[in-house]
C-alpha cells in the first residue's frame, strides 16, 4: 500500500501516514478514484494538537482490521483543518445537519461527487453511552449506501443545495451604538458571576467577544473581570505563560492542555490593552507572560510562529495529556517538553505579529518588537509567491498547496499595520497595503479571496463564499475588514473605510442572532460607529535619547493611549506621507522637541509637546 501522507507539509497528517488505512490528501484524484470504485469517502478531519484525534487515531486508525474494512468500502481522505480551513468550514456547516455535537476528530460521509451524507465526531472501538462503536457507524454507511442508494443521493444533493444557499442575511446597515447596548446586555446575562467567562462547562476564552466588552465603557468591567479571572485560574500556565485551549469545568479547571498560537496572540493584545486602560499590574505580569511564551515556546528558529503545541507529551516514559504541565519548573528541565505544531500559517503568525507590535509599544519592549519582526520578514520573505499571492502554510521551508485565505491577507495585513506603527518602518505598512488591495479589487467595496476558494471544493460546488464563523478568532471576512478599516485610519482612503462597512453590514444579522460566536465582528462594527483617536508622536531624528525633559513622560503618556497610536521620527513620518498615509502630513516637531499630534477621526488639535496634555 503506498503510502500517500509521506510527504505532507501537515504534521498532522504525517502522524497518520504510517496508519494501515490507506489515507490520500485531500485531493481531485481521491474523489475520482471513489468514482471508479463507486464507493463512498471518508472524509477525515483534525488537527495536530487535538487530544481525541490522537486518541482515534490509536484505537481506530490503527486497528488493522478496521482498516482493512475501511480501505475495502470507502476511499479515506486525511484533511488538516489548520491547512484548509475551507474545507473544515464546509463540512462543519454540513454536519450541524446530523449532529449538534460539533468537534474534531470530525468524520464526514459523502459520495463520490462530494456531496456530505451522513457525519460524526469521535467514535469509540466499543460501543460507549451515546457513541456507538466507529464499526457499527462504518457498517451503517455501507448499508446505506449499497442497499438505499437513491435515498442517499437526494439527500446528500438537498443539503448540498442547502449550504449553497446559506448566505449570511445583511441588514442593509450597520446597528448604531444604541443596538450595540442591547448586544452587550445580552452578554452581560450571560456572565458567570463567580468565575467569569460565559456560561457554564465546557469554558473557553472567547477573546473576540471579550475584545468588544473590553473597547466598550458599560462592559469593560465585565471583560476586566474575566481576564482577571481567567489569568489567575488553571487556564494558564503559570510557568511558562502561556493559555491553554480550554477548560472542562465552569472554574477553568481540568483544561484541555493544547496551547494554540491563535489564543495566546488574541489573549495577549487583551491583557495588553487591559493594562493600557486601567495600569493595573496583574494584566501587564499576565501579558509579558504570553510575550515569554511565545518567545521561548512557539517561535521556530527561522523566525516564524508554530500552530500549537501539544495536549500530550511523554512523562518517564508514559504518555499522557498534561503530565509535563503538572511538574513544577525544575521537574521540567528533565523531560521533553510536548511537540509543536511547527506548520507556520500566516493568518495566525499575523495575529502574533500584531500582538507582539501592541505588547512591545505599550511596554516599550524592544524584546517583543524584535520577535514581530522576525515573524514578519520571515512571512513576507517566504510566504509571498513571485505574483505576489500569499501562501496558507509551510514547515521547514515546504510550502502547502493549499490555497491562501481571506483569513490569511487579513489577519496578516492587520498585523503589519501594527508593526508598522509601533516601529515606525513603513515598509510594513506598504506590504499590508499590497494585502488588502488585492483583497478588495476593482469596485473598492467588494471583498474576496483573491485565489478562490479550494478548487476542489469549488469544483463540487460546496466551497462558501463566506465563511462567517468566527468562535475562537475572527473570520476572514472580519480580519480583511479591520485591516482595511485600520487602512483607512492612516490613509484617510475611504475606499478602506467603505469596504470595511460593507463588509459588516453582510455579517451584521448574524451577530445580532448570536453574538458570542460573532464577537470579532461586533468588535469591528462598535469602532466603525464609535468615535476614533488617532496619535501621531514625532520625534527628532538621530536622536539616541528622547530630547527634552519633557519626552520621556510625552512617550509614557502615547503607550497607555488605545486608539491608532504611531511614534515615528521625522524622518519615517516623511516616509509614511510620501507613500500616501496622510494621518503623517505635516507632522513635524516643535522647537526640535518630541510634539503629540492628537486627531479624532482625522480632526485633530493643535500639535503639543506637553506630556500633561495627553495623560
Amino acid at each position: 500500500m503506498p503510502n500517500r501522507l509521506a510527504d505532507a507539509i501537515s504534521p498532522y497528517l504525517c502522524s497518520h501516514a504510517d496508519n494501515p488505512v490507506d489515507w490520500q490528501p485531500w485531493s481531485e484524484a481521491a474523489f475520482a478514484e471513489a468514482r471508479d470504485r463507486d464507493v463512498p469517502v471518508l472524509v477525515s478531519i483534525g488537527y495536530a494538537t487535538c487530544h481525541w484525534c490522537h486518541v482515534m487515531a490509536r484505537e481506530s486508525f490503527s486497528d488493522p482490521a478496521l482498516a482493512e474494512y475501511l480501505n475495502e468500502h470507502f476511499v479515506s481522505i486525511k484533511v488538516d483543518r489548520e491547512e484548509h480551513p475551507d474545507v473544515d468550514a464546509s463540512y462543519l456547516a454540513a454536519a450541524g445537519a446530523f449532529t449538534q455535537n460539533l468537534g474534531w476528530p470530525l468524520n464526514v460521509f459523502v459520495t463520490p461527487a462530494g456531496r456530505p451524507f451522513y457525519a460524526g465526531t469521535y467514535s469509540p472501538p466499543t460501543p460507549m453511552p451515546g457513541h456507538p462503536a466507529f464499526r457499527e457507524v462504518l457498517n451503517a454507511v455501507t448499508d446505506a449506501w449499497t442497499s438505499r442508494r437513491d435515498a442517499v443521493e437526494d439527500s446528500a444533493a438537498g443539503l448540498a443545495e442547502a449550504l449553497a444557499q446559506a448566505v449570511p442575511a445583511g441588514a442593509g446597515e450597520l446597528p448604531d451604538q444604541a443596538r450595540l447596548a442591547d448586544v452587550v446586555a445580552r452578554l452581560a446575562t450571560a456572565e458567570d458571576p463567580v468565575f467569569g467567562g460565559f456560561g457554564g462547562a465546557p469554558k473557553f476564552p472567547a477573546a473576540p467577544t471579550l475584545g468588544l466588552l473590553l473597547d466598550r465603557a458599560d462592559s469593560r468591567e465585565l471583560a476586566l473581570r474575566t481576564l482577571k479571572r481567567m489569568g489567575a485560574s488553571p487556564l494558564r500556565d503559570p510557568i511558562e505563560g502561556g493559555f491553554f485551549r480550554y477548560a472542562v469545568n465552569r472554574d477553568w479547571s481540568d483544561p484541555h492542555y493544547e496551547r494554540m498560537l491563535y489564543d495566546n496572540a488574541q489573549l495577549l493584545e487583551l491583557y495588553t490593552r487591559a493594562w493600557m486602560l486601567t495600569g493595573e499590574r496583574w494584566a501587564r505580569i499576565v501579558a509579558e507572560g504570553i510575550v515569554g511564551f511565545l518567545g521561548a515556546v512557539l517561535q521556530l528558529p527561522d523566525g516564524g510562529f508554530a500552530s500549537a503545541q501539544d495536549s500530550e507529551s511523554t512523562v518517564d516514559g508514559l504518555r499522557v495529556e498534561g503530565g509535563y504541565y503538572a511538574l513544577d519548573e525544575d521537574a521540567r528541565r528533565d523531560q521533553a517538553p510536548p511537540a509543536l505544531d511547527a506548520k507556520v500559517l500566516t493568518g495566525w503568525n499575523g495575529l502574533a505579529i500584531g500582538a507582539l507590535a501592541l505588547a512591545g509599544h505599550a511596554f516599550a519592549d524592544e524584546a517583543a518588537l524584535h520577535l514581530a519582526r522576525r515573524a514578519a520578514d520571515r512571512l513576507l520573505e517566504s510566504h509571498r509567491r513571485a505574483d505576489g499571492a500569499l501562501v496558507r502554510a509551510s514547515i521547514d521551508g515546504r510550502l502547502s498547496p493549499a490555497v491562501a485565505t481571506l483569513e490569511d491577507y487579513g489577519m496578516f495585513a492587520g498585523g503589519l499595520l501594527e508593526l508598522a506603527t509601533a516601529t515606525g518602518e513603513v515598509r510594513f505598512a506598504l506590504a499590508a497595503r499590497e494585502l488588502i488591495d488585492r483583497a478588495i479589487p476593482g469596485d473598492g467595496v467588494t471583498v474576496a479571496a483573491p485565489e478562490g476558494a479550494d478548487p476542489v471544493l469549488t469544483a463540487q460546488g460546496l466551497d462558501l463564499a463566506t465563511d462567517p464563523s468566527e468562535g475562537a478568532y475572527p473570520s476572514g471576512l472580519s480580519a480583511i475588514a479591520a485591516a482595511a478599516w485600520r487602512l483607512h485610519l492612516l490613509t484617510g482612503a475611504g475606499r478602506y473605510r467603505d469596504a470595511a462597512t460593507a463588509a459588516m453590514v453582510r455579517l451584521v444579522g448574524a451577530g445580532d442572532t448570536n453574538p458570542l460566536a460573532f464577537g470579532a465582528a461586533l468588535r469591528l462594527v462598535n469602532g466603525l460607529t464609535s468615535p476614533v483617536e488617532q496619535l501621531v508622536v514625532v520625534t527628532p531624528d538621530g536622536t539616541p535619547d528622547v530630547a527634552g525633559p519633557d519626552g520621556p513622560a510625552l512617550l509614557d503618556a502615547a503607550r497607555r493611549r488605545t486608539g491608532v497610536v504611531a511614534v515615528v521620527t521625522e524622518g519615517q513620518g516623511a516616509a509614511f506621507t510620501a507613500a500616501g498615509f496622510e494621518l503623517f502630513a505635516d507632522r513635524t516637531t516643535r522647537d526640535g522637541l518630541p510634539t503629540a499630534y492628537l486627531c479624532r477621526d482625522f480632526v485633530c488639535r493643535l500639535p503639543s509637546t506637553d506630556a500633561a496634555a495627553l495623560t
